[in-house]
């Protein structure tokens, strides 16, 4: 990536910027999602290739800023893993039981890395989630964060509702259910994607101003 980005290089790759590829990020990232979904682990590996690529590509860009290096990137992943497993990197007789433990334990040294970063949101109900993640994973986080919090029957939602629609559910089922949904939305002209991620934002709004109130 280097030597393409450097002068005698290609020209298309020495034009790029973050912005430029940032829409290749997403589409190798659903490239790899289909191989997993379709279980086709030599297309797994070509397209893990892809992703990767597209590391190396905005590292490089960085580099050549004089701002970070691949090595960097590398570097930081692997001291934030040994960070937030000090029940494996740690004391041997400091150990976690289960796995819920664990996300415990990584979601309170996470939030003390923030605090120490001058971003402590500790009097936050629900953490910060990616504006762009696709609202069916955003309603879902959120969701399990509600249920963390034993707000589950709290919200606008039929929580009970939800119990039932649980009973018996399978993939096939869930499929055809949001397809129909979906295909609805469309007949009377509503966004699904829109539609839900307003919802969701809703909710925690509301529980936010509660928790607010109540503080």
């Amino acid at each position: 990536m280097a030597r393409l980005r450097a002068p005698g290089g290609c020209p298309w790759d020495q034009e790029q910027t973050h912005q430029s590829i940032a829409r290749c990020l997403v589409e190798e990232s659903a490239e790899v999602l289909e191989a997993i979904d379709t279980e086709n682990y030599e297309l797994l590996r070509e397209e893990l290739g892809d992703l990767l690529l597209q590391v190396v590509f905005h590292a490089q860009i960085e580099e050549e800023a004089g701002r970070f290096d691949l090595e960097d990137v590398a570097r930081e992943i692997s001291e934030k893993l040994i960070r937030r497993h000090p029940h494996v990197f740690g004391d041997p007789d400091d150990k976690e039981e289960d796995a819920d433990a664990v996300i415990d334990r990584w979601e309170k040294i996470k939030a003390e890395e923030k605090k120490a970063r001058g971003e402590d949101d500790t009097n936050k109900l629900f953490k910060e989630l990616p504006p762009q993640l696709p609202a069916t994973l955003y309603a879902d986080k959120i969701y399990k964060q509600a249920c963390k919090l034993e707000l589950q029957s709290a919200g606008d939602w039929d929580d009970e509702a939800v119990n039932e629609l649980a009973e018996g559910l399978n993939e096939e089922r869930v499929g055809l259910a949001l397809f129909e949904w979906v295909a609805a939305c469309r007949r009377v002209g509503i966004d699904p994607e829109s539609a839900l991620r307003k919802f969701t934002s809703s909710q925690v709004r509301r529980f936010e101003a509660q928790n607010r109130s109540r503080g």
